[in-house]
């Protein structure tokens, strides 16, 4: 990360630490070390097209989660165009929400934490930039483990005398098998290379990972289509239920499905807007990667999971099992090879690279980008993401509280930018702790921005948590951000 330099500060003043003593040189004249390392600072060269942007979102898409979502759509028992339309405009309101979250942080070339201190304020902005590192621990462990789980299914078919080793009652420990233990700690150690290696690395990697996943997505299905036969192949997968107006809270409820499911890179997406070399390369990416891209997966998808059904007896929306059901051992590696490099780059661009800005922000002196990055990792084994997998009732209470907190965190940063802002930050103001800047407020904390994030979340939580506003539950994002957008839109008058 050293290559991206910071901004000159304002040559009149000196750097300082906290204490009053003299800052270290790297330091940028002006600024603060409690808010800067070179990690965090504002971009000097903003190199990333288009083409990165949409790799990115590629990245984001294609995985065993993104396939089993997808998936999933299209089996809420609505006919194909009608998830079709709601796809097109839940990833479309995507679309438009990333766009907007990502000008500030392109503009300035600041991470998701860093443009947060223009709202919650130089020290306030903890709050949500340690908010969103907790969501990422949590899922960055999760993830590792069902792309770990994916590799030991294949390991298994291919050697199968490993099999006690898999027995977490036989050879296991904290809940996992040894065979377990073996495929998390590899795929730990390669995302943990991948990242250590700085972003443009996590660029190269993703620039090839998600176009890779794609081949071998119409390889499958073209090889799926071949065996079952395209008059054979139905894409209605749960069956239609719904006729006439009882269609529509479906197709609502499946538009709201698709904008939670990208809440969390959504929120943070100014960690990868910052790199973009101008505004209109974001868009372009953006356009490309979601709407354009997402629906071509989807289509591929659910080609894929229909074709299961004729070829194997069973409806497989799992993609590690069904290239495992295939009798050719070269296709088999191949395919779950690349799913498991496709899991591996969502892991990497929406767990990792938020938690190393977020955990780095906390406390600059102290914790760079690539420590941040290794806090996250080494938080997530302790987690121990099998345990709260295999307790739905866990997980769901741990990611749906903290997630609610996603939509009430993206309406107020929406509402302080565009409308009381006005799209003008004062760059080097981000970076001091001096009672003159801009976004010091009192005592570093914009105490209406949390005003409004609370009351708002809390609400969003009780749809989450109660039994009886369980059809509310699958809106909490929008519900959060109408809330806290409005919310901090009073009190900020």
């Amino acid at each position: 990360m050293a290559q991206f330099n910071a901004a000159p500060g304002n040559p009149s003043m000196s750097a300082y630490t906290d204490d009053g003593a003299q800052a270290d040189p790297s330091t940028p004249a002006g600024y603060s070390e409690r808010l800067y390392n070179e990690d965090l600072a504002p971009l000097r060269n903003q190199t990333w097209g288009a083409y990165n942007i949409f790799a990115f979102w590629m990245s984001d898409v294609h995985s065993v989660g993104g396939y089993v979502f997808a998936g999933s759509l299209f089996a809420l028992g609505l006919t194909s165009w009608q998830v079709l339309i709601a796809l097109l405009v839940g990833i479309t309101i995507v679309n438009l929400l990333c766009n907007l979250i990502a000008k500030p942080s392109q503009a300035n070339g600041v991470p998701y934490p860093v443009a947060c201190r223009a709202t919650f304020g130089v020290l306030g902005a903890n709050i949500p930039a340690v908010i969103r590192g907790l969501i990422a621990v949590a899922w960055y462990g999760i993830q590792t483990y069902l792309a770990s789980s994916a590799l030991v299914i294949v390991v298994l078919k291919f050697v199968p005398s490993l099999l006690p080793y898999a027995d977490v009652h036989h050879h296991g420990f904290m809940g996992l098998s040894t065979l377990g233990w073996a495929g998390f700690m590899l795929l730990w150690v390669l995302q943990a290379l991948v990242f250590w290696h700085g972003m443009e690395t996590i660029k190269k990697f993703i620039d090839f990972a998600g176009p890779a996943v794609y081949v071998v997505m119409f390889i499958l299905a073209g090889y799926m289509v071949y065996r079952a036969g395209w008059r054979n192949i139905g894409i209605n997968l749960g069956g239609v239920k719904y006729h006439g107006m009882q269609v529509v809270p479906v197709m609502i409820t499946a538009t709201s499905l698709v904008v939670s499911y990208f809440s969390g890179p959504m929120l943070n997406f100014g960690d990868f807007s910052r790199y973009g070399k101008s505004f209109r390369s974001v868009k372009r990416g953006n356009f490309w990667g979601l709407p354009v891209n997402f629906l071509a997966f989807s289509l591929v998808t659910v080609i894929t999971t229909a074709a299961t059904l004729p070829v194997f007896g069973e409806l497989i929306t799992d993609p590690v099992e069904t290239v495992g059901h295939i009798d050719y051992p070269t296709a088999v590696i191949l395919g779950a090879l690349t799913f498991t490099i496709a899991t591996i780059g969502i892991n990497i661009v929406a767990n990792f690279v938020s938690p190393a800005f977020d955990f780095s922000n906390v406390a600059p002196r102290l914790i760079s980008w690539r420590a941040g990055g290794m806090l996250a990792a080494v938080a997530s084994i302790f987690i121990t993401p099998w345990n709260l997998f295999n307790n739905p009732a866990v997980i769901h209470y741990t990611l749906d509280v903290l997630g609610s907190f996603i939509g009430p965190l993206y309406g107020v940063l929406i509402v302080d930018y565009y409308l009381v802002k006005r799209q003008k930050i004062v760059l080097d103001d981000l970076y001091t702790v001096a009672p003159t800047g801009s976004y010091w407020y009192r005592n570093g904390v914009n105490y209406r921005a949390v005003a409004a994030l609370l009351p708002a979340a809390l609400i969003a939580v009780i749809c989450v948590m109660t039994p009886g506003l369980d059809g509310m539950a699958n809106f909490s994002w929008f519900i959060g951000a109408v809330l806290g957008a409005l919310f901090y839109r009073v009190l900020a008058r």
